[in-house]
Formats: C-alpha cells, structure tokens, sequence
C-alpha cells in the first residue's frame, strides 16, 4: 500500500521503509514525525482519493537526520551602473524514513514526539547589543565626496545617462554644476568610481557633454 502527502508545500508518494528528503520539519534523529495531509491512500481499484484529504488517514515516519541540499548560487549584474552581487543559498531538508501508513482513523504504534518550546528572548537581547555600535558608521557615511560649490545648481539630467536617481546621488556626494565634472581630474574619477555605482566611462562621457553645457 502507497500514500500520496503533502508537505512543505509538495507532494510525495510514500510506502513503508521508504526514505525520503522533505523540506525542513522539526525534530531530532529518531522522533516520530505524523503527516495528516494525506491526498490519497491505498493502491488500484482499493485508492481512496481525498476532497482534498482522506479523512482519518495518517502517515508516520522516522527522523534520520537533519541536513541541507548542495549550494545555488544566484548572480545578479546591473548594466552600466558597475553593481555586481553574487549570493548562495542551501536549504534546509529533513531526511525520513516512512514507519506507517494509517487509515481509518488507526492509532500509530508510536508517537509524535512534542515538540520543545524554545526560548527566544536570549537570542533577541544579544543581537540588541550587536548593534549597539551602529551609530560610529552612520556619521562616518554622512561625510561627502567633495565639497558642493556655491551658486545655484544646474540641471544634471540634461547629459545623457544621468536620470534623477543618478542627479539625486551626485548632488549628495557634493557634484552639483555642469563646470564641476567638466572639470573632473582622472584622480576624483576613480574616485568616484570606487565610492560610487558609476563606471569609469560613464563619468568620463558625463565630462564630455558637460564641457559644451557649462559654455551655454
């Protein structure tokens, strides 16, 4: 006899002994797991289908250990705005193996084991006074890249390739007129490409354009 279950939000077909890897459920190795989201139950003409599950079926399994699948790795590039990020992931799986499979409302030979509560407010107060600290790095960030010319600031969107967002940053690291990055040296432009999202090449084809603005 086979049984079909859900859990973590996927479904397995299932028959005594089996074993398994299912998306992380709690428990040690040996603990009795119960599944009662059983979809159906029985084999040929004998499966009982649920609506959407059989009602007084359960399966139970075996906890064999606790592990994680191998590592994705997810890379994410922006165009032109010299941002790379590159992350990994393992998730966490439960490795079961399959003792019953009950029906009719059937008691299983062993039980669930309870489940432990634990405690959260330790684990809270010691991160509290991690980030105690924070406050030094936010004033250190406040300081600008350059010192902002007097006079009224122009219009950065009107070169090409800086929108308001890019106008927006630019203003906030002290580069507010056309003269200032026409006048951009090659030190402050690896400068501004090592502090800020903008490539070499992109700042150096701002300079261009903001040479013939800064003569209107």
């Amino acid at each position: 006899m086979f049984a079909v279950i859900k859990t973590g939000g996927k479904q397995y077909r299932v028959a005594a002994d089996d074993i398994l890897k299912i998306e992380k459920v709690d428990g040690n190795a040996g603990d009795i797991v119960e599944f009662n989201e059983v979809l159906m139950v029985g084999e040929g003409a004998d499966a009982t289908i649920g609506a959407p599950f059989v009602e007084g079926a359960l399966v139970t399994a075996e906890v064999v250990e606790q592990g994680r699948a191998r590592k994705v790795i997810a890379f994410k590039k922006r165009r032109r705005q010299n941002s790379k990020r590159t992350r990994g992931h393992r998730q966490h799986l439960t490795t079961v193996r399959i003792s019953e499979i009950l029906t009719g409302g059937a008691k299983p030979s062993k039980k669930a084991a309870a489940k432990k509560p634990t405690p959260k407010e330790a684990p809270k107060a010691e991160t509290k006074k991690a980030e105690a600290p924070k406050p030094a790095k936010k004033e250190e960030s406040t300081a600008a890249l350059f010192a902002a010319p007097e006079g009224e600031a122009d219009k950065l969107t009107e070169i090409k390739g800086i929108g308001p967002v890019a106008e927006k940053q630019l203003n906030e690291q002290g580069i507010t007129t056309f003269a200032q990055i026409a006048k951009l040296t090659a030190a402050e432009i690896k400068k501004i490409d090592e502090h800020m999202p903008f490539s070499a090449d992109q700042i150096k084809d701002w300079k261009e354009q903001a040479k013939e603005l800064a003569k209107k």
